[in-house]
């Protein structure tokens, strides 16, 4: 079986599991220990960063090789159009959404986590101790802007990726008004790299990720909560609806990623 070495909450982890479903393919998830089981990713793929992706003895890391990997060893139900333009498109799509929405919507989430102490904590995994979460709520937002501006998350970088943000959401809701997908009549690579980039600006309303149901739907307020991204959103539920697996419905240990094992 496939396994996905992954954070459940990386916008990246996503963008493979969004197209792990669409293909059909049976997969593993394996939760990695930020710090520790990052070493280890690193003995494995020859970096540190996840969603990384082991087929047998294949390893493939970084989320664009990782879709392209799938599209040729499990070609059914293809990632890429055929025509040379939608092709050209879906590609600059895709990378356009890495480095566009990847980037300031992680800059404008940590705003959000500075500002609202219960937005912050309800981000924590479920089997968090009380004790940590409070310790977590209590840190003072002072603090954490000042941590923020020491790796590039000062006050007006997330003001200004908040504010770019607003216009890529304007731009993606005036191109699905009158087309169901991002490219043309069927879903590609590049919505399914918009899709599951986005769940940091609000997270799925459904029991598609393992987080807590409390802070299912949230997101960053000033976007989620502005009708002027409606399309945009509605689109992205309905992708969810009809090619993202839900979670079994009771939730047992099988049904949370396994914790790192390597080989």
């Amino acid at each position: 079986m496939l396994e996905l070495y992954q954070f459940e909450l990386s916008q990246y982890s996503e963008k493979v599991r969004f197209i792990l479903d669409y293909k059909g393919l049976e997969y593993r998830k394996i939760e990695v220990t930020p710090g520790v089981g990052q070493i280890d990713i690193f003995k494995m793929s020859g970096q540190k960063q996840v969603p990384v992706l082991k087929d047998g003895d294949t390893v493939i890391s970084d989320s664009t090789a990782i879709a392209m990997y799938l599209d040729r060893k499990y070609p059914e139900k293809p990632l890429i159009p055929e025509g040379s333009r939608e092709r050209g498109l879906c590609l600059m799509m895709e990378e356009w959404a890495d480095e566009s929405i990847g980037v300031k919507s992680r800059k404008a989430l940590y705003g959000a986590l500075t500002q609202n102490q219960s937005f912050r904590t309800s981000f924590l995994p479920n089997n968090t101790p009380d004790l940590f979460k409070t310790l977590v709520g209590a840190v003072p937002p002072e603090l954490l802007k000042a941590l923020g501006a020491g790796v590039g998350f000062s006050s007006d970088s997330v003001k200004e990726a908040k504010d770019a943000l607003k216009q890529d959401l304007e731009a993606l809701s005036l191109i699905l008004l009158d087309s169901p997908y991002l490219i043309g009549d069927s879903p590609c690579l590049a919505d399914f790299a918009v899709a599951g980039l986005s769940i940091v600006i609000k997270l799925p309303s459904g029991p598609y990720l393992d987080v807590p149901e409390t802070v299912r739907g949230k997101g960053i307020p000033g976007l989620v909560d502005s009708g002027l991204y409606e399309t945009f959103f509605d689109w992205r539920d309905r992708l969810y609806n009809d090619y993202r697996q839900p979670l079994p419905s009771t939730a047992t240990n099988s049904s949370s990623p396994k914790s790192i094992d390597i080989d």
